[in-house]
């Protein structure tokens, strides 16, 4: 029960904030065009947001073992509620800036929240570590769940209630303060080691060219990111032009990602073991 207890009080801040960025993602192209922007002053602004991804994911882990983790989760609920509300001016450079924003908030989001439960969870707690994935299994199938009913979400408040493409940005902006309130309401703060940003990114550079097997799979993890963001650009303007409804088939696109990794855990399961040796 104490584990259970526990749990909830991390989907309660978790959960709103996977929602919340959900949310923004069937309807970030459509708005920009929305704005009169020509396809190549798009693209710089999504490159933006990528570009400031790769920044801040270097320095988010020593940024939020040093500032701590809870205030980290804060500090993303500010910064992606800023960068929802800066979707409403149609000022080029204040949106390049709600990019970088929403670059930050995007590193924040996948280091500040799954460093903070670990710590609790072994250090505070004492819970068996083999626990720890059943909580982010849970959480991946709810991050699923989340996506595709985002994009319904989406579809409605855009088109159906008539609100255009800054209302999911705008819907988001609930949904990231109730994870603020709650993570300083309920979580307790708790810090990392601290290590210079040198000293972190010597490790690992030594221990990306020290091992072969390393550097091929982070190779093609970058071929393939490539790829899946080469694609999330291109999916709006290649089937807007037919009036394809954008929240519906970003919701399609979560359920088949969905069914991909069902699929995989099936293939590796020990009825089948289609794994390599």
């Amino acid at each position: 029960p104490a584990f259970r207890r526990f749990q909830h009080g991390y989907y309660q801040v978790y959960l709103p904030a996977l929602a919340a960025d959900w949310l923004q993602g069937p309807y970030l192209y459509k708005l920009y065009q929305h704005y009169r922007f020509l396809e190549g002053q798009i693209a710089i602004l999504y490159v933006c947001g990528f570009a400031s991804s790769v920044l801040f994911g270097l320095v988010s882990s020593s940024l939020v073992d040093r500032l701590g983790r809870k205030k980290s989760c804060v500090l993303f609920s500010l910064t992606y509620s800023v960068c929802c509300l800066v979707k409403l001016s149609q000022d080029y450079l204040v949106l390049a800036v709600g990019r970088a924003l929403g670059g930050l908030s995007t590193a924040l989001l996948f280091s500040a929240f799954e460093a903070w439960y670990v710590h609790e969870h072994v250090e505070r707690h004492d819970f068996p570590r083999e626990w720890i994935p059943v909580t982010f299994a849970r959480a991946a199938f709810w991050n699923g769940a989340l996506a595709v009913g985002a994009g319904g979400a989406a579809e409605f408040f855009a088109e159906g209630l008539g609100l255009g493409p800054v209302a999911p940005f705008m819907v988001s902006i609930p949904l990231l303060v109730l994870s603020g309130v709650f993570a300083v309401r309920n979580w307790d703060e708790n810090y990392g080691k601290k290590r210079t940003f040198s000293k972190t990114c010597g490790e690992g550079l030594k221990c990306l060219l020290s091992d072969r097997r390393v550097l091929l799979l982070g190779t093609i993890q970058a071929l393939f990111e490539s790829v899946i963001y080469i694609f999330i650009f291109l999916w709006t303007p290649v089937l807007d032009p037919h009036g394809a409804p954008l929240g519906i088939v970003f919701s399609g696109f979560m359920a088949a990602s969905m069914l991909g990794s069902s699929l995989y855990r099936l293939a590796i399961s020990r009825r089948y073991h289609l794994q390599p040796v």
